[in-house]
C-alpha cells in the first residue's frame, strides 16, 4: 500500500471515532488551540473514555507531544494526528517502536477538517 492510501486510510479510522481530544492549547484567542470546549489535565481524565472509540489531535512541542505519546500507548489509545509543529523524527521514531500508525506531517485536522 502506498503512503497516501495508507495515510487516507488513518485519516477515515480518525475520523470513525465518536470521541475526541484536542492536546495541547494557546492563550492566544485567534489560534485553533484557544477553541476548545472543556480541558482535562491528561489523556486519563478525559470523560467518557473509550480507547478504541477515541481520537486525539495533538499540538504541542515536539518534547512534550512524546510524552502524550507515551500516555496514549498506556491507555490503549491508538488514533493520533501529530498535527503541523508536534511532530518529530523522535516523536515517530517512538511511534513506530511501539506500534503506533499516527498522522503526522500532514495537512492541520483543525484547519482542514473532514475534507481531507
Amino acid at each position: 500500500m502506498n503512503t497516501r492510501a495508507k495515510t487516507a486510510g488513518l485519516i477515515k479510522e480518525f475520523f470513525s471515532s465518536s470521541n475526541y481530544a484536542v492536546v495541547g492549547a494557546s492563550t492566544d484567542p485567534s489560534k485553533y488551540g484557544n477553541k476548545g470546549l472543556s480541558c482535562v489535565p491528561n489523556l486519563s481524565s478525559l470523560p467518557n473514555f473509550e480507547p478504541n472509540n477515541t481520537s486525539v489531535s495533538i499540538i504541542t512541542q515536539p518534547n512534550v507531544s512524546k510524552d502524550i505519546l507515551k500516555e496514549a500507548t498506556k491507555l490503549g489509545i491508538t488514533r493520533i494526528w501529530l498535527q503541523p509543529g508536534a511532530e518529530n523524527t523522535e516523536c515517530q521514531e517512538y511511534a513506530k517502536k511501539v506500534g503506533l500508525q499516527i498522522i503526522s506531517g500532514g495537512p492541520c485536522v483543525l484547519v482542514n477538517g473532514v475534507k481531507l
